[in-house]
């Protein structure tokens, strides 16, 4: 079958070239399109950058670790004739660290909930007082939802088993 195009088909027909050229080459409006969506100077240059620098980022991580293979099975032997000494070490400062941690991070929460509640307005008190209102506003939503459909729920209940 051979199709046909009605007047108002052309509309949605592709034009190729300028238009005011007789010369209508189908790939000038390809062009005009690439041309259109193809980056900019400034992006081409950050892009530069960002190749230069993740590809220097990573010749600076491979010499790091092979620098650390290296070290590791140089310094091997030593490190298995004093294992005797370094595992009670780690264990020892290990410990202190984190007895040291957990000491640290249980009095700065104490001075800040001191401060709160002193009325000093320590950092991050407003997203405090933030949370609070909305968790206040939520409950307050869903006590008053409760007490709206709460009683056709019951009164449900009761209809099912009458006498329950």
């Amino acid at each position: 079958m051979a199709e046909t195009f009605s007047s108002s088909d052309a509309q949605y027909l592709p034009i190729y070239g300028r238009g005011t050229t007789d010369n209508n080459i189908p790939y000038e409006s390809l062009l005009r399109l690439l041309r259109s969506h193809s980056p900019t100077s400034s992006q081409l240059f950050s892009y530069l950058a960002l190749f230069v620098s993740v590809g220097t980022l990573l010749f600076l991580l491979g010499i790091s670790v092979t620098a650390a293979a290296i070290g590791f099975i140089v310094f091997l032997p030593l490190i298995i004739i004093s294992s005797p000494i370094w595992v009670p070490v780690f264990v020892v400062v290990g410990g202190f660290l984190s007895v040291a941690g957990f000491l640290l991070g249980t009095l700065a929460l104490a001075s800040w909930t001191y401060r709160y509640y002193r009325g000093m307005h320590p950092v991050g008190s407003d997203q405090m007082d933030y949370a609070r209102g909305r968790i206040y506003d939520t409950a307050a939503h869903v006590k008053d939802y409760a007490r709206e459909y709460g009683g056709y729920f019951h009164g449900r209940a009761k209809d099912a088993a009458p006498g329950a």
